[in-house]
């Protein structure tokens, strides 16, 4: 008996996570050119490609995420 009541609060416990997890947001102003830029790659990855959504949010990640790196490092003064 008390192995059933421990796998169903284990079960309990994994439902209550599942339930709690949500897309992590950006602050309004953060990161608003890598937003804008994963927002536009991924309406077209999807739009064109038969990949999938986790393929094209990866792609677009890997791009955004690099053209904001370029643009940080012209924009440090030395």
């Amino acid at each position: 008996m008390a192995k059933k009541l421990v796998a169903v609060f284990l079960m309990l416990v994994v439902v209550v996570a599942a339930l709690h997890i949500r897309e992590a947001e950006a602050q309004d102003g953060d990161h608003k050119e890598y937003k804008e830029c994963f927002g536009n790659c991924l309406k077209e990855c999807e739009d064109r490609d038969a990949h999938g959504q986790t393929y094209c949010e990866m792609s677009c990640d890997t791009e955004c995420a690099s053209l904001e790196s370029a643009e940080r490092l012209k924009n440090i003064k030395v």
